[in-house]
């Protein structure tokens, strides 16, 4: 069953791949993995372009493990050689745009779930989940559909992670930071720079040292990403706008890290979202624990997904390797599809 399983996943892939899905326009790979689904015989729900589907002998008195991962990718950067949208094979690559962010992760939990589908007597139930809209963080992805679902007790979120386990992962938060002065003729002592203003708030983000260092996440990091001010060569700016990417460890909400900038900087700050704040699942977990006992070693994740938008503990954990998310010529091996189905099979019978 495995080696077939193997096989029709790496084909969903395919046809994943050569059907566009940027983030809010999913719609026509959501009807595929719907199709895929019915043609297995599994009952599924649909909220938007997100599917969730529960295991035959779903029971509500039981645990319940979320398997989720998302089917939008980004847009094709400039630098593609290769058609994003021709899922083709080249010495055991598979090319294609979302091969690896996330789809190799998504067909293989989609391979887990149908493999334990129908089996009886499970410790936990399992929920499958594929959304739309995490590359953008939409309204309409994980976070409008999780509350319709059944109570989670944990999940996995699929991700390319070379198949180690992401036990922690760091929040976002994005500031828009705005420093006043007052509009001069830049050849007289007149008029109050905002931009020496903004510089001595940006000294202060590129310095300034957060106490408490996570121990998988390392230490709250602070960049400023973006600046704008002035017109004309010969006019003192009376405003300056800049941005700051803050990525957040797991000692800290998004609030407080808010709150400690506010109190620092004497520039006007405005966040964007506080949403986005880090996760994280104990080391000791079972799953974790599983894992580890399977071979594979633990880390804090610096990049950004739906385990932010979910409360309950949550593992990131998929086939394929993050360094190539995004890139021009995606890829994914195909040999890291078959490896994954098979891990993820393997580390669920640990527990279930």
């Amino acid at each position: 069953m495995i080696k077939e399983i193997k096989k029709e996943a790496v084909e969903l892939l395919k046809n994943l791949i050569e059907t566009p899905s940027f983030s809010g326009e999913e719609d026509k790979t959501a009807r595929l993995i719907q199709n895929y689904l019915t043609d297995k015989g599994i009952e599924f729900e649909v909220s938007d372009y997100n599917i969730s589907a529960k295991n035959k002998y779903f029971d509500s008195a039981k645990p319940t493990i979320l398997l989720n991962s998302h089917h939008d990718t980004v847009k094709p950067n400039k630098a593609y050689t290769k058609d994003p949208f021709n899922p083709e094979i080249e010495d055991g690559k598979l090319y294609g745009l979302g091969s690896n962010d996330a789809g190799g992760s998504l067909v293989a939990l989609i391979a887990t779930f149908i493999y334990f589908y129908k089996k009886a007597d499970l410790k936990y139930n399992l929920l499958l989940l594929a959304v739309a809209e995490e590359e953008s963080s939409g309204e309409l992805g994980i976070r409008s559909v999780v509350p319709k679902l059944p109570e989670i007790d944990f999940a996995i979120v699929g991700e390319p992670t070379l198949l180690h386990l992401a036990i922690a992962e760091k929040g976002l938060l994005v500031l828009d930071c705005y420093a006043y002065g007052k509009a001069g003729h830049a050849a007289h002592s007149l008029g109050d720079n905002s931009i020496y203003k903004a510089v001595e708030a940006i000294k202060w983000f590129e310095t300034y040292k957060f106490s408490d260092v996570s121990d998988t996440l390392g230490e709250v990091k602070m960049t400023v990403t973006q600046i704008d001010a002035g017109e004309q060569h010969n006019v003192v700016p009376s405003s300056c706008h800049f941005v700051v990417d803050i990525r957040v460890n797991d000692k800290y909400s998004n609030q407080e890290v808010l709150d400690i900038v506010k109190n620092n900087v004497n520039v006007e700050v405005k966040e964007r979202s506080l949403r986005l704040n880090s996760s994280s699942i104990p080391k000791d977990h079972e799953i974790v624990q599983a894992g580890i006992k399977l071979g594979r070693e633990v880390y804090g994740s610096p990049t950004l997904s739906d385990q932010s938008n979910l409360t309950c503990p949550s593992l990131k954990l998929g086939p394929g390797d993050s360094l190539r998310s995004h890139t021009a010529n995606e890829f994914i091996f195909v040999e890291e599809i078959h490896d994954g189905i098979e891990f993820y099979i393997k580390l669920l019978e640990e527990i279930l």
